[in-house]
């Protein structure tokens, strides 16, 4: 069966936290792309919504969100990520993932959505 370990970072404390998913929640995720949002009772974390950011296979190629599909392929790359150049214009061909979550998948990296925007939006809405 599928299994992930999913980071997920909260930009309001600025920490991350880690956890195994395993078995329904994990087949779940598969198929799901790079900015896709997911509930968080996959996590549990009910009543959040979860944003995917990245993540990495068995073997450490990150996925890249601008690559469709879910296979690894070499790409001549400038910046991140996969590549972090050290001299300007410099640009290497790396291995890569491709932006959908398959079952070669390890770590996936995800974000937890803040609802302030909306917030301000509705309350906006409301007073008018």
């Amino acid at each position: 069966m599928v299994e992930f370990k999913i980071v997920i970072s909260d930009p309001t404390t600025g920490k991350a936290h880690q956890m195994t998913v395993s078995g329904e929640k994990a087949a779940a995720l598969l198929g799901l792309k790079i900015g896709d949002e997911v509930d968080g009772s996959i996590v549990n974390l009910p009543g959040k919504r979860l944003i995917i950011t990245g993540g990495s296979d068995f073997s450490g190629a990150p996925m890249r969100p601008d690559l469709p599909g879910g296979g690894k392929r070499y790409v001549l790359l400038a910046g991140p990520p996969g590549f972090h150049p050290r001299k300007k214009g410099e640009r290497r061909r790396k291995l890569v993932r491709g932006n959908t979550i398959t079952e070669e998948i390890v770590q996936i990296n995800m974000v937890i959505k803040t609802e302030e925007k909306e917030e301000a939006s509705e309350s906006g809405g409301e007073a008018a």
